[in-house]
């Protein structure tokens, strides 16, 4: 299936409340990101810390198109997909 913008926004909207968890830790880095699909957009959530004593982050935001075009293409095995070619 191609990822559209139709086709994305398509799945989107058939998938309303579908979320991820995702952590990463490395020698320096660790975070953890959170994925929302709510009014068929993609919501996206990572806080963490970096080796510095005050670069803990909390960053929040609504995903671009290719940034939907990345979640949908590592986790379409769980996603509805109904109807879609």
């Amino acid at each position: 299936m191609r990822l559209t913008k139709i086709n994305v926004q398509k799945i989107l909207d058939m998938n309303e409340g579908f979320t991820r968890t995702t952590s990463y830790t490395g020698k320096n880095y660790c975070a953890d990101c959170s994925y929302l699909v709510k009014g068929g957009k993609l919501l996206i959530g990572k806080t963490g810390k970096t080796s510095w004593a005050d670069s803990r982050f909390d960053i929040s935001g609504i995903a671009d198109i290719d940034q939907e075009r990345r979640f949908i293409r590592k986790y379409i095995d769980s996603m509805k997909t109904d109807g879609l070619e």
